[in-house]
Order: structure tokens, then C-alpha cells, then sequence
């Protein structure tokens, strides 16, 4: 199918044929009829592309500060070739749409195929022939109401919140300035709403066009504060709504300026936010911002899982915001025919994009139209392999730690051919793979499972997705190299050793991305420690730094938490080096915490069959200048220091012994090196299930234990 992307490294814009989208629980796959192109969003979001790596940076900040950490503990050039790599991610552009639904996935009630159906939502309305959409950023198009008008869905929403934030009433005067499409839809609900409507511009075609739309008056800059004290007997506006987009303070300071005392101040477009202190304060001015298109705007639980807010208690949402706008259309007290200044085909959309950043003519609201609906594609066929042997390998799911920490090691690898990549978007598959050199691009991964030619598939999906397509690939007969963890319960870590034992000898090689065992720095504690008669004391401590609690990470569903999804790298690491599997923990986690998160600030004691004993260290709440890791073994009259996978200190005797890597060594490259050589060659298996599955159900049931405050034994 056919979508514009934009490369976000060199500011390029394409149309390209990338694969088509998978429906997934919770949402449809809709077949464009019309996108509209939100100038001002889209034309900001394209000039920053543009723009040179020092433009990038001042935009951004507070990334620099990141990069330059990362520089200082990975070398500038592993950091370089990350910095590339998230710039060279391809950006699909366009939020606001309207189509046909062509496929419903499960838990998608409420939506038919054959719907049409208005959407919204960054990287999910975009400009392309096919979308996926969740269930709660879509609606049903009413009759009467065509593709062209139900395209400006979001456009329409964000406007009626705004108008929603300022609380007209029947007779009120409001204030608009800034009159690009959300500028003239707010004018027309304002007017639907018996409000008395003051426009404000620089563009003498947007004043004339708010006219049109119903503006009883339109100015601009200069006129516009007389023509709010004439309409109010010198008293102000009751409300004033900014919906001007412009690094500039000036419609904040204008807005103070034209306000009544009292009186209310929303605002729905970016602009500068440095408050006059004196002109809100002499009035008791009430400000407002108006958070995009309503409850619901930024919250995963009901954008991506399709959790709505009770109807009692959250009137207006987003969806129920993108509902009532439709309806206004449909009523006629809204139209955006006169917004509409272009439409293009979607194979034209480069020139609508040139014509925009040119401004080689004016321009407001720039319709998409896409050919006649068709169905949801079928996955093409692979291309034939070439004859080799070796590993033919499938990439499922190639987020940032796969491009940055996997990829670069299989990368040219002698015996190693990069077959498939599969990913949740047709864009970064087909960017991934133009980049790699791969055939064969895809959003359905059964299409890499059922591919013969394909021997082993590399697995770095999201957590909660890890278990099912484990047991797909093994069934497949697929060895498997699958992200940390491995599952996230116990019920889908017996199933995966149920198909194991069922395949018995036929099984294919299973790994797990316990990368740290294969660093140099545990191969020489390893070492260290071969000769050792008594039990290992290990201590791990891990500064890991805080995430938010509405990350995917920290659902249990999605992420499992940060010990079943993170605590089993250092939990692996200890058992590799005392040679034996834990089988018990128990824990405290600190009492209460400002996040509402106390799981991941927390001591966990392992107990391991050699009797030796493990001590985890697992906080969030510390500084980041601290290193991240630190590890520390006593046994048989020997120490061993291990700091952040740089540097390692050997005691004996009274003498200590240094190994020092130039940068952090976490295992990486080992790591894949060795699962190659498994899948190619056989032989013993590096990381036997039985040591896999320890950790995962160690990790599991320390989980429990920091609920229960009970020792449990596995």
C-alpha cells in the first residue's frame, strides 16, 4: 500500500509502498477515502526534519544531555551510530482521516466491516491507503455527512474542546485569534453555541474567511482590541481562545490585554507562554490549556487498550468530542467546504506537501483522496532464499534495543542471512529493511513463520507478546533468540516447557537475551571463581533509574514490572557465576512512594541449589550520575568487583588484577555470535532451558514474595 513518510534524518519525503497494517485486538483496519493534511501541525513537524543536526539538537534539548551521557559510558562512536540510527526512523505523517472499515479485530465492539468510519490519532489516522486504528479513536460517520467533511474529525475535536475549556454562554462575546483551520472551526461552534464572535488575524484572506464562517466581527492585530471594547461597552471579552501557533508571546499578552476582569483565557495552539503578570493579576484572569481533543488525549488505558471513562463522570472524551462534531456537521451548524483550498491524490502528496513548505500559493485545508476501497492486503510472497547454510534469520518486532544493540552484530556476520523483518507499522519495516538489505518486509509475522526458507527468528517485540510467539516459532520449527523475558507468568512458562518436552530432540534451539553472561567481564569472574570449593556471597546493585508509571513497561499485562522484565538480566548474571539455578527469594520493597510504584525500589535475597546466596539492589529512586551496575562476589578467599561493565577487580592473596574495557562490554556481540554459531553449527546449548526457566520463575515468584513478605521456594 502506498503512505507518506517522512525521514526524519534528512528531512526527505516520500510516498512509498510499504507493507500493509495487521488488525489487532482492540481495533479496525480502515481503507482511506480521505486524509486531510493539518498545514500547521504537519508543516512544523516537516521544517524540524529539515533541519540540520545543531537545528535538531536545540529543539530538542534535553536529549543532547542524554547523548552526551551516553558518550561518556559507550564511546562517541556506538553512540553516534544510535543517534543515527533514531534519526534515520521513519515518520508517518498525518492524524485526522476518513474511510471504510475493511477488518475488526477482537474486543472491538461496535464496528462492522463495511462502517464508515471518521479517525484520529498521530501514527495511526495517517496518510496512507490502509490504517490501523484503535476502537476509541474512531467513529461512525453519520448519513448525510461526506468523506471530505468527516476527514477534519480531529481538527474538529481539538477545536471543541477548546470551546468546551472556555465555557461560553449563550450571548457571551468570545475572542478567537489565530485563524487557521482551528481558528475558523472554533469560530463556527462558538456562533453554533449563541455566542457573539471576535476573529483575529494577520492574513486578510483567514479574516475574510472567518466572515464567511460567521465571525461578527474579523481583524487584525491592531483593530482588534477597539473591536472587542465596542462589542462589550469597553468591559472585555468573557473569554478569549488562542488558537494561533507561534513561538511568539504576543497572543498571550494580547489575550490579557482584551479580557474582561474575570474573565477566561484558553489556549488551544502553541504559542509562547511567558504570563504578563500584571494584566492577569489586575483582572483575576482565569488561563486555561486545552489538552488536544479531550479526556482520554495521551492515556494508554483508553487510546491504545480501549478502556472508556464512565459516561456519568467523563461526558466528553475524545471519541464522544469527535461524535459530537460529526453530528454538528451533519446538523449544518458546521461546514468545512469553505476550508477545503486543495485536494490532491494520495500518489500526488509530495506536490501538496511542496506547494505547502513553498507557499507558492495559499493553502488552508489540503485534502488526500485515496482510489476505491479494497480489503486488507494479503502478505506478499517471500523471495526465493539463496542457497546457503548458516542461519536464515526473521526479525519480529525491531524496536530501538534490537536496532541498537542486536542488529549491529548480525549485520554482514559470515553464515548469517537478514531474511525477514516484520514490525508493527509498514513504514519501519520498510525502512528497516531497505537499510539492511532485507527481501522480505511485513506487519504479519505468521508470513515469517510460514516462510521454509527462514531457519530462526530473533524476537523483540513487546513483553506481553513474547510467550505466544515463542510457542508459534517452536511449533514452526524455528530456533528462537527472543528478548528478555521470556514470559511473564507461570502458566505461560509451563506451556512453553510442555512444547519443549513434546518436541523432545527435535527441538529447536531456544535463547534468551541474557546478554551480561557472555560479557568479557563474566567470563573472567567465571574464571576467577573456577577452583572455588564453598558457596559464592554476590551482591547486584542496579541504580536503574526511575520510569513513569503509566509506561508499558510497568503494566503487568504489557511490561510484567521491572523485576520480571529487567531483574532478570542481574538474577541470570549471578547464576551463571556461582554455576547454579536459584531456587528460593525473599524481599522487601521500600513502604510507599510519590509515583505510586514501590516494586521497583526493593531487596531481594536469592538462594541458589549450590548454597550459595544473591543479594538484587533494585532502585529507581537514585541519581543518575551514579553508575548503573555494580557487582560484588566473595568465596573461597577471593573478591571480585565488577563496575558497570568497564571494570573489573580480581582480589587474592592481597594482589588485585584489572580488566578494563575501553567501553561498556554487556555482552552483546558474544551474545549473538554465539547463537549463530548454535543454530549453525549445534552442539551443547549455551543457556539449557533449565537455567532459562529459573530465572524466569525466580523473577516471577520474587514478584509474589514482595506482595506476600513471604519466602518463596520454586
Amino acid at each position: 500500500m502506498r503512505q507518506v513518510v517522512q525521514n526524519f534524518r534528512s528531512g526527505e519525503l516520500q510516498v512509498r509502498d510499504v507493507p500493509a497494517p495487521t488488525v489487532r485486538d482492540g481495533g479496525l483496519i480502515v481503507a482511506n477515502v480521505r486524509s486531510l493534511i493539518s498545514a500547521g501541525t504537519e508543516k512544523s513537524t516537516v521544517n524540524v526534519a529539515k533541519k540540520g543536526l545543531v537545528g535538531k539538537a536545540m529543539e530538542r534539548p534535553e536529549m543532547v544531555r542524554k547523548v552526551l551521557d551516553k558518550v561518556r559510558k559507550d564511546g562517541l562512536a556506538d553512540t553516534m551510530s544510535m543517534v543515527f540510527q533514531r534519526l534515520d526512523t521513519p515518520v508517518a505523517l498525518g492524524y485526522s482521516c476518513a474511510g471504510v472499515v475493511v477488518a475488526v479485530g477482537d474486543d472491538a465492539s461496535g464496528f462492522r466491516v463495511g462502517d464508515r468510519v471518521a479517525c484520529a490519532g498521530q501514527n495511526f489516522a495517517s496518510h496512507a491507503e490502509l490504517v490501523y486504528v484503535p476502537k476509541n479513536l474512531c467513529v461512525r460517520i453519520p448519513d448525510g455527512v461526506d468523506f471530505d467533511a468527516a476527514a477534519y474529525v480531529t481538527v474538529g475535536a481539538i477545536a471543541l474542546q477548546g470551546v468546551r475549556q472556555a465555557e461560553p454562554r449563550l450571548g457571551e462575546v468570545v475572542a478567537v485569534i489565530g485563524l487557521g483551520l482551528l481558528g475558523q472551526v472554533t469560530v463556527q461552534i462558538l456562533k453554533a453555541n449563541g455566542c457573539r464572535v471576535i476573529a483575529s488575524d494577520i492574513a486578510a484572506d483567514k479574516l475574510a474567511l472567518a466572515r464567511q464562517c460567521g465571525a461578527d466581527d474579523a481583524v487584525g492585530p491592531a483593530g482588534l482590541e477597539a473591536a472587542v471594547m465596542a462589542a462589550t461597552a469597553g468591559q472585555g471579552a468573557d473569554a478569549v481562545i488562542v488558537t494561533a501557533s507561534t513561538k511568539d508571546n504576543a497572543p498571550v499578552e494580547v489575550a490579557g490585554e482584551i479580557s474582561r476582569r474575570k474573565g477566561r483565557v484558553v489556549i488551544v495552539g502553541a504559542v509562547g507562554m511567558n504570563l504578563p503578570r500584571d494584566a492577569y493579576y489586575r483582572k483575576e484572569l482565569e488561563l486555561r490549556l486545552s489538552m488536544s481533543y479531550g479526556p482520554g488525549r495521551y492515556d494508554a488505558e483508553y487510546e491504545d487498550k480501549g478502556h472508556d471513562y464512565p459516561y456519568g463522570y467523563v461526558r466528553w472524551t475524545e471519541q464522544r468530542n469527535m461524535d459530537a462534531f460529526l453530528w454538528l456537521l451533519k446538523s449544518g451548524r458546521v461546514t468545512t467546504a469553505p476550508l477545503t483550498s486543495h485536494r490532491f491524490d494520495i500518489g500526488d502528496a509530495e506536490s501538496a506537501y511542496r506547494m505547502m513548505m513553498e507557499g507558492s500559493e495559499p493553502y488552508l485545508g489540503i485534502l488526500l483522496r485515496y482510489p476505491e476501497v479494497a480489503g486488507p492486503a494479503t502478505p506478499a510472497p517471500a523471495v526465493a532464499a539463496a542457497a546457503s547454510g548458516g542461519v536464515s534469520l526473521g526479525i519480529i518486532g525491531a524496536g530501538n534495543h534490537v536496532r541498537d544493540m542486536l542488529l549491529p552484530h548480525l549485520k554482514g556476520r559470515d553464515g548469517v542471512a537478514l531474511r525477514w523483518v516484520c514490525t508493527n507499522t509498514g513504514i519501519s519495516a520498510d525502512a528497516l529493511a531497505g537499510k539492511l538489505g532485507i527481501a522480505n518486509r511485513t506487519t504479519d509475522y505468521r508470513a515469517v513463520l510460514a516462510d521454509p526458507a527462514t531457519n530462526a527468528v530473533l524476537i523483540g517485540t513487546r513483553h506481553d507478546s513474547h510467550a505466544a510467539l515463542v510457542r508459534a516459532a517452536l511449533a514452526a520449527g524455528k530456533h528462537v533468540f527472543v528478548e528478555k523475558p521470556l514470559c511473564l507468568s507461570v502458566e505461560e512458562l509451563d506451556g512453553i516447557r510442555a512444547d519443549l518436552a513434546a518436541l523432545g530432540s527435535r527441538a529447536p534451539r531456544l535463547m534468551v537475551g541474557f546478554n551480561r553472561r557472555y560479557s568479557s567481564h563474566a567470563v573472567r569472574i567465571r574464571d576467577f571463581f573456577a577452583a572455588r570449593r564453598d558457596p559464592l556471597v554476590m551482591t547486584y546493585r542496579v541504580n536503574a533509574g526511575a520510569i513513569p508509571r503509566e509506561h508499558w513497561i510497568q503494566d503487568p499485562v504489557l511490561g510484567g514490572g521491572r523485576i520480571v522484565g529487567e531483574g532478570c538480566h542481574f538474577l541470570d548474571f549471578m547464576q551463571s557465576i556461582c554455576a547454579a539455578p536459584p531456587v528460593s527469594v525473599r524481599g522487601l520493597r521500600i513502604a510507599q512512594h510519590s509515583s505510586g510504584l514501590t516494586a521497583d525500589q526493593c531487596t531481594l535475597v536469592f538462594g541458589f541449589a549450590d548454597g550459595s546466596v544473591g543479594t538484587l539492589v533494585y532502585t529507581a529512586g537514585g541519581d543518575n550520575g551514579l553508575a548503573k551496575e555494580r557487582f560484588e562476589a566473595f568465596g573461597g578467599g577471593l573478591a571480585v568487583t565488577m563496575d558497570d561493565f568497564l571494570v573489573t577487580e580480581c582480589f587474592h592473596g592481597g594482589r588485585v588484577e584489572r580488566l578494563k574495557s575501553g567501553k561498556r562490554d554487556k555482552g552483546f556481540a558474544a551474545e549473538m555470535q554465539q547463537f549463530c554459531a548454535e543454530v549453525a553449527e549445534g552442539g551443547e546449548a549455551s543457556m539449557p532451558f533449565a537455567q532459562i526457566e529459573a530465572v524466569t520463575r525466580g523473577c516471577i515468584e520474587a514478584v509474589r514474595c514482595l506482595d506476600s513478605g513471604e519466602e518463596h521456594r520454586f
